[in-house]
């Protein structure tokens, strides 16, 4: 039986987004080892502290930031594509709590969405592994904005496709880059850290942090 967590929302969310990678499936460990490989193809280092700075953003932020570490010559589309090779038929774990917290959401006929920095292929392949696909109301992939998180277009055509207001919609995310995009969209967020933890800005900002999806669960049946 799940201990009742004492922090509360301020009013009932009518609906809730989800992050992905590292909030709903537990993809990070996966990709990391996909990247140190690829990189290590063309006889590069890569670190885990510069794998944390590309976590939870959008496609060209990432490019920017591997031409930042490599040069401006590194070859992204054969990096990419070793990446993909890398984790081919691979899929990750959802992460604990995660089904709980759907079938709760569910019971209690509350919408859900997805808001991902992630491309369409990659949503698909969980989203099939998983059965998710039936189950979500919409997902937003990186593909659907313009631009990516931190930026706020991400959740706020979550909030559109799902027809409430921003303000009466909880976001869960994982990391520092995905709550500055759900708070920018003016969204009840809630914290669950994956590989970084949040510093005092951002516990500063999100409503609370929460230890697992099942600290979640605990909320939303307060």
């Amino acid at each position: 039986m799940l201990s009742p967590d004492p922090f509360q929302l301020p009013r009932k969310p009518r609906a809730v987004v989800f992050d992905l990678d590292g909030t709903l499936i537990d993809s990070e460990a996966l990709v990391l080892e996909a990247y140190i490989a690829a990189t290590g193809r063309f006889g590069l280092p890569f670190t885990h502290e510069q794998f944390l700075t590309l976590v939870g953003q959008h496609r060209a932020a990432t490019e920017q930031k591997l031409a930042e570490y490599f040069g401006a010559g590194f070859p992204l589309p054969k990096f990419f594509d070793a990446v993909t090779a890398h984790i081919g038929d691979g899929v990750a774990p959802l992460k604990a709590g995660a089904l709980d917290l759907i079938d709760e959401l569910e019971r209690r006929e509350t919408p859900f969405a997805l808001a991902t920095s992630s491309g369409p292929g990659w949503v698909g392949k969980h989203f099939e592994a998983h059965d998710l696909g039936r189950r979500f109301h919409a997902v937003v992939t990186r593909d659907d904005v313009k631009n990516g998180k931190p930026h706020p277009e991400p959740y706020l055509m979550a909030a559109t496709l799902l027809g409430f207001d921003p303000a009466d919609i909880l976001a869960i995310e994982d990391s520092p880059t995905g709550v500055r995009s759900a708070l920018a969209a003016g969204m009840m967020t809630v914290m669950t850290p994956d590989l970084i933890q949040p510093d005092d800005d951002i516990r500063g900002r999100v409503l609370h942090v929460a230890a697992s999806l099942g600290d979640v669960l605990n909320i939303i049946r307060a």
